[in-house]
């Protein structure tokens, strides 16, 4: 089997492209680095078709381990046959290879097995070859202490052919096919719930056809069902599958031919069915699950690498009502200055004291930016903040605080900050995500950063695959500086991890900032191969070499030096500028290691060396007079802010505790398969209300005729 076609005629690739990139990957080469340093190699793949191209090698990695398992069982059994063997070499499905172990897999007594033990398989064999006119006459003639009955006799063969239709291989391949057609997938509420199961009612009673049935949908019917809601069921057209079997096995009208037609039936109803419909169940999860995951992934993505509002002195403020609101400081470099609390909301109600402590931190430490969690309380504080007279010149800001939490009351925020409680962190990675969005988020469990759709019903294996390299492709598109990047973020930079993060960090600490690239290869288990892969990746503002402040790996280095010498300039009077830059002829560099996408990657990075790839846009707040779902009609235009997206629309921030949903038709009079293809994370938009559910908190938006200003 040539895997290598077989993934890139799925992928739509040449085969060259598979094999090259599989190579690398199996000598420990990473996505990132395969995506920005081997592009003569890949054909110039980008990150997602590598991780695809990976995702597919794995599966027929799998398949090759089961292989390799069911050959072994079919040895020691003493049934590996030449025709066997080449079944097994060709098989290109784990379905389809397990239809061929079927009948040779070891199982518990079934009614099949305790039919031969009564001796009844010659009878079976008679009733399937369709010669005898007289079945009942020959079934009598199987009578004995075990068999007291003719009706027991053809029972018995039946069971015995019902076994052998349900392990044909072409019989499980045409039912496979029939189901891959048309099945259905149904949800009914299970009598007596209907009441605890309200948030289902859409799927009280639900039926629609398996291939066309959303993610979302999917996987809402199978929450139901898990927590003991609803009853699901896939099946398909049963008279076609009859019918499709019976064509196959019976060839005549007689006696025998009646016989297998019951055989048919209590083979498809009792074997077959609930068989295929299992893994249609898994199948359809499984791809459920892949196609929420990636939703997952792309909002996260857009997620980290929202804009940076870079090095700004910060306020930090995480509301709360009866605990009161901490309010943290926060210099351009993102360390801690001091923080206190303030409580102008009930029940102390003491506004003008902090209304003074604001004043006053603002004066003091001259912040730049008020960066305010959206949580409990959040919009009160922002309308208190606002009102207090503040200068001008100082920004305000509403933040998700989605996973703050989670971080404050973590190993390393404890590390970080022994001597703060969990709110006064909060307050600290609140302020830190306006300043980086990407240097905080990623301290965070993805899954707790609040862009995922039922994420917690996926696969959290692949769920956690997934977000890693998302994470891990965000870093690495941006890059890092080696001397202030953080343990968490150096994690995710190419080839490294939690143990070299670690070294790393504590190398800087026992001597200085570090001053060139190659002094990385003096960090305790930092050897030369990953050494490659990260190296491009980590950036030196003030090194001793100018290149190792830009994304230009150092096995070009010599590349740069060559161009330099051949135009007679310093490398650095090469860099940031254009004029000299456009004069270089890429042509002449070429070589059987450096090609025209590495030679245009070098030009790009001498022309903006360092560049951050993140959109410079500031985030636009919510500026609307409404305070609770209750003030809310029909027909009233808002402003708000994307918050999630997912396969059936976008959550959007309108400024009160609900979220509302511009369902996908709604999103543009144009017909999108994706909501992604129009909105993203934080983008500004503007909405109308279609309809308001209080008793259900649902609140339907529209985008469609209203001016996106």
């Amino acid at each position: 089997m040539d895997v290598y076609n077989l993934i890139a005629e799925t992928l739509h690739l040449q085969a060259h492209q598979v094999k090259n990139t599989i190579a690398l990957l199996n000598e420990g080469a990473t996505i990132p680095f395969i995506s920005r340093y081997r592009k003569e190699r890949t054909g110039n793949l980008d990150e997602t078709l590598i991780e695809e191209i990976k995702n597919q090698n794995d599966k027929f990695i799998q398949l090759d381990k089961r292989k390799e398992a069911i050959t072994a069982s079919l040895v020691s059994q003493g049934k590996f046959t030449d025709e066997m063997k080449q079944k097994i070499a060709s098989c290109p499905s784990l379905n389809e290879l397990e239809d061929i172990y079927l009948p040779f897999r070891p199982k518990r007594t079934t009614k099949a097995e305790i039919a031969k033990k009564k001796g009844l398989s010659p009878l079976a064999a008679t009733i399937l070859l369709q010669r005898d006119n007289k079945i009942e006459l020959t079934a009598s003639k199987f009578i004995n202490k075990e068999v007291e009955s003719i009706d027991e006799a053809l029972k018995g063969a039946r069971d015995i052919i019902a076994e052998v239709i349900n392990e044909d291989d072409k019989i499980r391949a045409k039912v496979r096919t029939i189901f891959a057609r048309k099945a259905t997938i149904t949800s009914k509420v299970i009598k007596g719930k209907e009441e605890e199961a309200i948030k289902y009612k859409d799927y009280f009673d639900c039926s629609q056809q398996l291939g066309k049935c959303s993610s979302h949908r999917l996987l809402a019917m199978r929450r139901g069902e898990s927590e003991g809601f609803l009853r699901v069921s896939i099946s398909c057209d049963e008279e076609e599958a009859l019918n499709t079997i019976e064509r196959m096995y019976i060839h005549t009208k007689n006696e025998c031919a009646r016989q297998l037609e019951l055989s048919i039936k209590d083979s498809y109803k009792r074997l077959l069915k609930p068989s295929i419909e299992n893994e249609f169940a898994i199948s359809s999860k499984q791809n459920a699950d892949i196609e929420a995951i990636k939703i997952f992934s792309k909002n996260l993505q857009q997620l980290l690498l929202s804009p940076p509002l870079g090095q700004k002195i910060v306020m930090g403020i995480d509301p709360g009502y009866r605990t009161g609101c901490k309010v943290v400081c926060l210099n351009r470099e993102g360390d801690f200055i001091v923080n206190t609390t303030i409580y102008p909301h009930p029940p102390q109600d003491s506004i003008d004291e902090a209304k003074q402590i604001i004043l006053s931190l603002c004066q003091k430490y001259k912040i730049e930016i008020i960066v305010i969690g959206n949580g409990t309380a959040g919009r009160e504080t922002e309308q208190f903040v606002r009102s207090i007279g503040l200068p001008i010149e100082i920004e305000i800001y509403n933040i998700s605080e989605d996973g703050a939490s989670v971080y404050s009351a973590s190993k390393s925020a404890r590390e970080e900050f022994p001597d703060f409680d969990v709110t006064v962190r909060g307050a600290i990675s609140i302020a830190r995500r306006a300043q980086d969005p990407l240097a905080e988020l990623v301290k965070i469990d993805p899954k707790s950063i609040g862009v995922g759709q039922y994420q917690h019903d996926v696969d959290q294996n692949l769920l956690k695959e997934s977000l890693d390299q998302t994470v891990e492709n965000c870093v690495n598109k941006i890059g890092v500086n080696l001397n202030t990047a953080s343990k968490h973020l150096l994690m995710y930079v190419s080839g490294l991890g939690e143990t070299l993060a670690k070294n790393i960090v504590d190398y800087r600490s026992e001597n200085g900032p570090f001053k060139y690239r190659k002094e990385l290869l003096k960090v305790a288990r930092m050897g030369n191969k990953t050494f490659e892969q990260c190296a491009g990746f980590l950036r030196i503002t003030d090194s001793t070499n100018p290149l190792d402040c830009t994304g230009i790996h150092p096995e070009s280095y010599d590349v740069v030096e060559k161009i330099a010498k051949d135009i007679k300039c310093d490398i650095k009077d090469i860099i940031n500028n254009k004029e000299i830059i456009s004069k270089i002829d890429i042509n002449r560099y070429v070589s059987d290691k450096v090609g025209i996408p590495t030679l245009k990657d070098i030009i790009d990075e001498l022309e903006k060396p360092g560049r951050d790839p993140r959109i410079q846009k500031m985030t636009i707040n919510i500026e609307n007079s409404i305070s609770d779902i209750q003030q809310l009609y029909t027909g009233m235009e808002l402003n708000g802010i994307v918050t999630n997206i997912t396969d059936f629309g976008c959550f959007v921030d309108i400024g009160i505790k609900e979220k509302g949903l511009v369902h996908i038709s709604q999103i543009t009079d144009k017909f999108i398969k994706d909501p992604h293809s129009i909105v993203s994370i934080n983008q500004r938009v503007s909405v109308k209300v279609m309809d308001v559910d209080i008793q259900r908190k649902r609140i339907q938006l529209t985008m469609k005729g209203v001016n996106q200003k």
